[in-house]
């Protein structure tokens, strides 16, 4: 398995004695140091088999933070013998672009060396910059690899990820991010193990829990520790208090405006559509905890009481509205329990979406049918020379009719065959009022 040597493949060398993250010197030198990604790296998996055959394309890397895509982009240009230029989107531009291009043609003459140019946080450039790329990949002078933390669909222009294929990256698992650690801590060349650092029980479980996924700030955590650590009988020993005061920082990936932020709010609005009261209240809570405005998440609140409750439970729609208040009066956290109990109220209430859907058809007849007049009867009428042309003439006023209904007077424009558009839901209120409609229709009441 190939080894990345960092002089070979024009990577940045530190000084000599220069300091180094933890995290960084323990960037794993070849595939089976990977820990984690087994469904790219695993056996006869699209990753490996890419790297043993020594055939790169160019891809775009998706995945959290701290999941290993630099270190797999070192990794592929160093397996195909390639040579590896790195930039990042938050400060390189077109210029850095074009000068590693045109080493890159230098280095392509005959017998020369491919070029990987590897882009951190690709998503960062706007579309004229990623459009830069696509001549130079076309022709082979560059195989591309970026890297993101969003979904490529939305933040990679299509000409771009049409010329890359997508290899998406998980979050580690607790006991992956633990092993990263031991390894960390058992290393006498690159890790701690040289320290003779011991750590108590729990230790690195809580560094796991806080790191959420993230293998280099586990072991920030971790460096970060052992410079605490308090000296033993020949060894320095972590405490679990040291660690839990460490972890107490930690935090859960959420991105505020991103994939994470629309893939939480689905969830919450259908564990509230799906009558799950114990699954909206953990969506609920991760959104509070990761920092996402209440204000938002009262407004889609007050969208789920009206898309997917509506006349089946009115109530859900005033509540929305008050639990809205009382977070403006209350602020947090006293407010994050009337958002939560509105939460609660419409997962358990009686479900329809029938007004949603009826307004949408309605909607959808209005476009089609274009501008239709207003029947004669039903026109206002404020002026005589709007009586005289007819204007409200022949209305029946409901009022002065039998049970408050003028049976069989028409609704709709002349032009337009009557419509039913709204059908309520055999729940909750909507029964009574799907009994009272058929009544009317019964009589004649209801004909549009």
């Amino acid at each position: 398995m190939a080894v990345v040597d960092a002089a070979q493949e024009g990577l940045p060398l530190a000084a000599p004695g220069a300091w180094r993250p933890l995290a960084d010197r323990m960037r794993p030198r070849s595939l089976d140091e990977v820990v984690g990604q087994q469904h790219l790296l695993g056996q006869g998996r699209a990753l490996r088999r890419l790297v043993e055959t020594r055939t790169p394309h160019s891809m775009i890397l998706w995945g959290p933070p701290g999941t290993g895509k630099t270190t797999l982009a070192r990794l592929v240009a160093a397996a195909c013998d390639a040579h590896f230029e790195s930039l990042s989107a938050v400060l390189a531009g077109v210029k850095d672009i074009r000068a590693v291009v045109e080493s890159a043609r230098a280095r392509r003459a005959p017998g020369g060396r491919p070029t990987v140019l590897f882009l951190d946080e690709v998503h960062r450039f706007n579309k004229a910059q990623q459009d830069t790329f696509l001549p130079f990949v076309e022709d082979g002078t560059l195989v591309f690899i970026g890297a993101t933390t969003e979904n490529p669909s939305f933040e990679v222009n299509a000409a771009l990820l049409s010329r890359a294929r997508v290899y998406v990256l998980k979050a580690l698992q607790p006991q992956d991010l633990v092993a990263v650690m031991q390894a960390a801590l058992h290393d006498p060349e690159r890790g701690l193990g040289v320290r003779r650092i011991e750590v108590a029980e729990g230790v690195l479980e809580a560094f796991s829990q806080a790191a959420d996924g993230d293998a280099r700030r586990a072991l920030s955590l971790l460096e970060v520790a052992a410079d605490l650590a308090e000296a033993g009988d020949g060894a320095a020993v972590i405490s679990r208090e040291v660690a839990l005061e460490l972890a107490a920082g930690g935090h859960r990936r959420f991105d505020k405006r991103g994939e994470q932020f629309y893939d939480q709010i689905s969830a919450l609005h259908k564990s509230v559509r799906d009558s799950d009261p114990d699954a909206a209240l953990y969506w609920l809570a991760r959104m509070l905890d990761g920092g996402c405005d209440p204000s938002y998440l009262a407004r889609r609140i007050l969208r789920m009481a009206i898309e997917d409750i509506g006349n089946a439970d009115p109530r859900a729609l005033t509540l929305a509205l008050e639990s809205w208040q009382a977070y403006d009066r209350l602020g947090s956290p006293e407010g994050d329990l009337a958002l939560a109990q509105a939460v609660v109220f419409m997962s358990c209430a009686a479900k329809s979406n029938a007004v949603y859907k009826a307004f949408g058809e309605a909607q959808e007849d209005v476009r089609r049918l274009g501008t239709l007049e207003v029947p004669m009867h039903l026109r206002n009428a404020p002026t005589r020379l709007m009586k005289e042309l007819g204007y409200g003439a022949g209305y029946r006023y409901a009022h002065d009719e039998p049970e408050a209904v003028a049976a069989g007077q028409r609704h709709f424009p002349d032009a337009m065959d009557p419509r039913i558009y709204y059908h309520p839901a055999p729940r909750g209120l909507e029964i009574k009022i799907g009994e009272a409609l058929a009544r009317l229709r019964q009589r004649g009441g209801v004909r549009g």
